[in-house]
């Protein structure tokens, strides 16, 4: 598995699911895990996915197509730091929350879970989100970000530094 590179960043935040952290998935999903202590989560998965989840996160690891490899995930709380490399053809890696559902083909991106809402933020790359209903559907380049609530349009906004650089913090990056 290749290191969090820095090419395609993007930052996918605010998703959520009553659901354990997945500590106990990875063998189950080709993820190996390298926590240090008080460090979040790094999971380096078959395919060259990473996922680094902020601690205390809560979410599930998924294998839509049966091939053994996280191409899902599932989260209800706090956020989490994907990378995915762009591959030939395939389905789109995604995360589901209650509230939306954003696909990915090759970038790096985050994941952050409050209740009621979440939010999406791309560094590089380009993020597709939609609500889980998918009514509403846009996609987010580089330094432009989503907030899915409920109710209310999707609307897509360049976010302060301020704000990125928080989650990002979290995430320990």
């Amino acid at each position: 598995m290749k290191a969090i590179a820095g090419a395609g960043l993007a930052m996918f935040v605010s998703l959520f699911l009553a659901v354990d952290a997945a500590v106990s998935q990875p063998a189950n999903m080709g993820c190996s895990s390298d926590n240090p202590a008080n460090a979040p989560q790094t999971l380096r998965c078959e395919g060259g996915v990473t996922i680094v989840a902020e601690d205390g996160a809560r979410f599930t690891l998924q294998d839509r197509d049966g091939n053994g490899r996280v191409d899902s995930v599932e989260l209800s709380s706090k956020a989490l730091l994907l990378e995915v490399p762009k591959k030939p053809g395939g389905n789109r890696f995604q995360v589901m929350t209650p509230q939306a559902i954003a696909a990915v083909r090759g970038t790096k991106w985050a994941v952050d879970g409050t209740e009621g809402k979440t939010s999406v933020f791309v560094v590089n790359g380009k993020v597709s989100v939609a609500r889980r209903t998918r009514t509403e559907r846009v996609v987010l380049g580089p330094g432009e970000g989503v907030d899915v609530e409920a109710t209310g349009a999707l609307i897509v906004k360049r976010w302060p530094p301020a704000r990125v650089a928080a989650l990002m913090a979290r995430l320990a990056q």
